[in-house]
């Protein structure tokens, strides 16, 4: 029998001191960091023309449960898979400037016993904003530790009530080619879809992110409002989010139906199992030179794993 997975207690030396976090805004706007809105793909984090020239830097004393230190405003706004806008990470920034994230809205319908639209104003009304310091592991085998702004997406679902048939949770983001001008590509079945099961959805990790660093979540990283699965490849973590489904039946995903050898529905970070064209043993934290070991479910084990009991991990991808 394996050894049980365990997540990494906080240590009281790695808490942020409560005058660095009270501080940390006026720190944003000193570096010349600005707030925006959105990113998507196979992943998450192109640089935005104001905060180009800001100092590449991670706020202070800001570091995940395992002491990691959260990546530089910087890097998380200027490397991003989100095809919608490119396939090119470093563009995605710049043509993503001036996308329109207001007003918005996000549909929750399916099998809830009551179906509604939420403003991205009333969710913010609604729902407490919390910090969360969160590692993304891309299945390009590259990685962040992001701070994010959010609330959790059960506190949602909850007010929807979902019935007894729901099985599963199907998200999907907007469709805006004039916008989004890598959603004229023919190649990808737009709009993006992904999903979760329903338990998976309701565990306390899985985050709805309005923001990063404090701020308003910027175009490039999924504004206005976005997924967060951290214990899952980075491009399960659906982003600018217009309608949640619930749902009997497992919900079709843009990536596996692409390459269904490739991109499974599951997509738990896995380092034992490789990708068919690379090893996930390791990854390069954006930032670093030298590769780190990669963690199962990306450390998160303690919280997910139990969600999984019985089925075989190696099929997963």
């Amino acid at each position: 029998m394996s050894k049980p997975i365990k997540s990494v207690p906080v240590r009281p030396s790695e808490i942020t001191p409560k005058e660095v976090y009270l501080s940390r805004r006026d720190f944003i706007k000193a570096a010349g960091a600005i707030a925006g809105s959105a990113a998507l793909a196979a992943c998450a984090p192109g640089v935005a023309e104001e905060s180009s020239s800001a100092p590449a830097q991670s706020l202070p004393a800001l570091h995940d449960e395992l002491g990691s230190p959260a990546n530089a405003y910087e890097e998380i706004a200027s490397y991003n898979n989100y095809y919608e806008f490119s396939a090119n990470k470093e563009a995605v920034a710049p043509l993503s400037k001036g996308f329109t994230t207001a007003p918005w809205a996000v549909e929750v319908t399916g099998m809830v016993a009551n179906p509604k639209t939420f403003g991205v104003e009333d969710l913010l009304a609604m729902f407490p904003q919390e910090e969360r310091i969160y590692r993304l592991r891309c299945v390009e085998a590259w990685s962040m530790v992001i701070p994010w702004n959010g609330f959790p997406l059960a506190s949602l679902l909850k007010v929807v009530e979902p019935t007894l048939d729901a099985k599963y949770v199907r998200f999907e983001t907007i469709y805006r080619p004039e916008e989004m001008r890598g959603q004229g590509s023919a190649f990808y079945p737009w709009p993006y879809q992904e999903g979760l099961r329903l338990d998976e959805a309701m565990n306390d990790l899985t985050l709805l992110a309005t923001g990063i660093y404090g701020e308003t979540i910027l175009p490039q990283n999924g504004a206005p409002i976005r997924l967060v699965v951290p214990w899952k490849y980075g491009f399960k973590s659906i982003k600018s989010i217009v309608k949640i489904e619930l749902t009997d039946k497992q919900p079709e995903t843009l990536w596996k139906t692409v390459a269904p050898n490739e991109y499974g529905f599951y997509a738990n970070v896995n380092p034992n199992v490789d990708h068919p064209r690379w090893s996930q043993a390791s990854e390069r934290r954006i930032g670093e030179l030298a590769r780190r070991e990669t963690l199962m479910f990306n450390g998160y084990g303690g919280q997910v794993a139990d969600l999984y009991t019985g089925m075989d991990l190696s099929l997963q991808y």
